[in-house]
């Protein structure tokens, strides 16, 4: 049975977190009371107090109901099984990721095993975990009775029976498909037939976790990410056999401490890794071209478009050797997907040992953990009475002539008195407008109109723009100090491919079912540190604007990886946000 609260006494006496309102069809009040007049907001996204009567001065039991699952199947569910919703939790693994979770769920009030395999391992890892908890008392945030209480709740295991009586235990061990399947089997066999299993895979899927075990249904992927008490998202991956109880049970799990639960589709990378390719795959494709440097790219993504950090100095953080098998691994599972294709630069890097900041060398160099500064070479001076023509139909046409004015030129109208004729497209090469325009590619220099000209400029040359060209839009565009990229001829710049790709990317997980809209958005956000959730940012671009890149860049390619979503092609065709759900699935 559901657990009962006990509610307020008198409607003065409730409090301030409850609210009177009217019941709506989702909720599921007691059957002898028409209406429910207090929901008290926990902390579970997927859980509410109904506080239900009939009106006068006392309102009966607050009962907790879960939103997805059945009366029948909550009375196994293991967030019901304990008094205030304390659960015994066990965590198989005690290296950086276990060590994280036994702190994050020790933090959050409940009891904490933590088995491993080495000897002494899991003693080390509680004691790390506790220690980083002490520090909240050092720093006045937690009190030391507190840190006691949760001191008590925690406890390293010497064998894997002691974790019989855990209502969930989590796997976080080395990523071997047998070695996984082999501690799930001895789970099974020590833990009650209602406890949920959870892994922590990040590129495996539950499925064939599952497929080693009696009871499937209660089996999952629960994956965290590094470090798991800051990063503050969870995935929760249900597999084709999981019951909904055990999704459940483990996204009110992830919420009561504090995260967020993302619920998805067992599907290569998941959620967050497989949203994350587009800034990889075409950060690595633009170097393949010879359009920019990794320095280049990572400039304009970074400072121009609002990343943390770019594709490359991601890549070097992370360590090449375990992102090329990620990103080799989700290009098989996806039967070659051509949006999801590695690139032939990163093998030989991967054989030469070129890491990154783990081996002190890799797209940059480095001085322990420190990144040398790569060169950059300073823009030439200014020449006065530089006459400047712009593409009347460049959507930015105002604002970078008011940039050019302030540095001195004069704008002209007639291509045949200009010394330099600046063009903006949208997904297109300078080389593309310059012919179907007819002007002479000798003096195009192409400006990115997506990237905003007070955070950075990027332009890009034609084969044949001569060496003075360059130079003067150079100096005109770096006169106020704004920092310049100049790139060679490649369509759609470097800000418009990358995010036209994370857009499209975005689109298609939502189009195939693999996660909500909301639940993209947030991880994306949340676990990838972008600026925006990428169908939020796709809808402030414009999702026609999106559109346009994708088949420019198509058309000039022949790639099919720039093919759109249909996701994206209908809400554009319908003049609706990119984040406007399917309406059979609302």
């Amino acid at each position: 049975m559901a657990r009962r609260l006990n509610a307020p006494s008198s409607w003065r006496a409730r409090p301030r977190a409850c609210r009177p309102r009217p019941c709506t069809p989702r909720d599921r009040c007691c059957a002898r009371a028409p209406t429910c007049r207090w929901t008290l907001r926990s902390r579970w996204r997927t859980a509410s107090f109904y506080c239900c009567s009939t009106p006068p001065t006392k309102p009966k039991a607050c009962v907790l109901s879960s939103t997805n699952a059945s009366p029948s199947s909550r009375a196994n569910d293991p967030m019901n099984s304990t008094n205030g919703n304390t659960l015994t939790l066990g965590v198989v693994g005690a290296g950086a990721m276990g060590r994280g979770i036994v702190q994050l769920f020790a933090q959050a009030g409940h009891r904490v095993r933590c088995f491993d395999a080495a000897s002494g391992a899991a003693a080390k890892a509680v004691e790390f975990a506790l220690g980083m908890i002490g520090r909240g008392v050092e720093k006045g945030r937690l009190s030391a009775e507190d840190f006691n209480a949760i001191q008590g709740r925690v406890s390293a295991c010497a064998q894997m029976a002691d974790l019989a009586d855990c209502d969930v235990v989590i796997e976080a061990i080395v990523e071997d498909i047998e070695v996984k399947r082999t501690v799930f089997r001895a789970l099974e066999d020590v833990v009650s037939e209602t406890a949920v299993l959870a892994s922590n895979t990040s590129s495996l899927t539950v499925a064939d976790i599952a497929a080693a075990c009696r009871h499937p249904a209660r089996v999952a992927g629960l994956h965290f990410f590094n470090p798991v008490p800051l990063m503050k998202v969870a995935e929760v991956i249900a597999a084709l056999r999981t019951s909904p109880q055990t999704v459940d049970t483990l996204s009110r799990l992830v919420s009561g401490a504090g995260h967020r639960a993302v619920v998805t589709a067992d599907q290569p990378g998941f959620l967050v890794n497989h949203a994350g390719r587009g800034l990889y795959t075409e950060g690595l494709r633009i170097l393949e071209e010879q359009a920019a440097s990794p320095a280049d790219v990572d400039d304009v993504l970074r400072d121009g478009v609002g990343f943390r950090m770019g594709p490359f100095e991601l890549l070097d953080l992370t360590g090449l050797d375990v992102s090329s098998k990620v990103m080799a691994s989700i290009y098989e599972q996806f039967q070659h997907e051509p949006r999801f294709r590695p690139s032939s630069l990163v093998a030989p890097r991967v054989a030469a040992g070129l890491f990154g900041r783990k081996t002190g060398e890799g797209w940059y160099a480095y001085d322990g953990d420190r990144k040398r500064a790569p060169q950059r070479l300073a823009p030439p001076p200014p020449v006065a009475g530089v006459r400047a023509w712009i593409d009347p139909q460049a959507g930015g046409r105002e604002a970078l002539g008011a940039l050019l004015s302030d540095a001195g030129a004069v704008l002209v109208d007639d291509t045949t008195q200009a010394d330099i004729l600046f063009v903006q497209p949208w997904g297109g090469d300078a080389t593309g407008v310059a012919a179907a325009l007819g002007l002479d590619a000798s003096r195009v220099v192409a400006v990115d109109p997506m990237v905003p000209l007070d955070l950075r400029r990027t332009l890009m040359l034609t084969a044949t723009t001569s060496a003075s060209a360059r130079d003067i839009a150079w100096a005109l565009l770096a006169a106020d100090g704004v920092p310049v990229t100049l790139i060679n001829d490649s369509p759609g710049f470097i800000a418009q491919r990358v995010l036209a790709t994370v857009v499209n990317i975005a689109a298609q997980i939502a189009q195939r079912g693999i996660a909500s809209v909301a639940d993209i958005e947030d991880a994306v956000q949340l676990g990838l540190g972008y600026p925006h959730g990428p169908l939020a940012w796709g809808d402030r671009i414009g999702g026609a604007r999106i559109l346009q890149i994708l088949r420019t860049m198509q058309a000039e390619t022949g790639d099919p990886r720039y093919r759109p979503s249909p996701w994206l092609v209908r809400r554009v065709a319908l003049g609706v946000s990119l984040l406007t759900p399917e309406a059979a699935r609302a």
